[in-house]
């Protein structure tokens, strides 16, 4: 058998893809069919430009989710940082929220502003999230899944929240070449946004313990 359709795996891949297998054992196992590789489950759904999840809230305020993240080598902005400071990010706990996130593609470029992503929220019946919805979508999902979503930020589409300096913002999660960031950003009705980003809604919420 010609082996030359394998050129292309170089040999970090190739130790990779062994140790993922579990060396020596693992690799046997698998070449006498006592061993199945199979891609792990999403816990997300795709419905016609639109993502589903679920988050269940954990009672952090603003102040244990900056050093929650941050310890687990997620990168947090100074506007978050803001944002989560404020007296008006006021956390829940045992709430499990169903989210719902518009796709960006949904909306032409001219229509794609703050306004009018909540007005098709609101005609689909979905409500405006919690803050901590970010923050739990970016604890809950990586990069790789955000990537997978075909997004680049998701933004949470709670009230505005007014950074330190009197500034009203969403708080985001996001992937970019500079790492994993919980970030905020500028909001005002008439705010553009760009195709590549999701929108977070609520579709329902359940409260599974006091």
């Amino acid at each position: 058998m010609s082996t030359m359709k394998y050129a292309s795996l170089d040999l970090g891949t190739i130790e990779a893809v062994f140790n993922k297998l579990g060396g020596i054992e693992g690799a046997q196992k698998f070449l006498q069919g006592r061993l199945q590789v199979s891609e792990p489950a999403r816990r997300w759904r795709e419905q016609d430009g639109v993502i589903y999840l679920t988050v269940t809230s954990n009672g952090m305020t603003g102040p244990e989710w900056i050093k929650y993240l941050e310890k687990k080598g997620f990168r947090l902005s100074d506007y978050a940082k803001s944002v989560l400071r404020s007296s008006d990010f006021k956390p829940t706990k045992g709430v499990t929220y169903e989210v719902a996130i518009l796709k960006g593609m949904l909306f032409e470029d001219s229509q794609r502003i703050t306004k009018n992503i909540r007005n098709v929220a609101t005609e689909r019946k979905f409500t405006t999230p919690n803050a901590e919805i970010a923050c739990l979508i970016r604890d809950n999902f990586s990069d790789e899944d955000i990537e997978a979503m075909g997004l680049v930020w998701i933004v949470a589409m709670h009230e505005p929240i007014k950074d330190s300096g009197g500034y009203p913002n969403l708080l985001h999660a996001n992937r970019n070449d500079g790492g994993s960031w919980l970030d905020a950003y500028y909001d005002d009705p008439d705010s553009r946004w760009h195709r590549g980003l999701g929108f977070a809604f609520v579709v329902s919420q359940v409260c599974s313990q006091n």
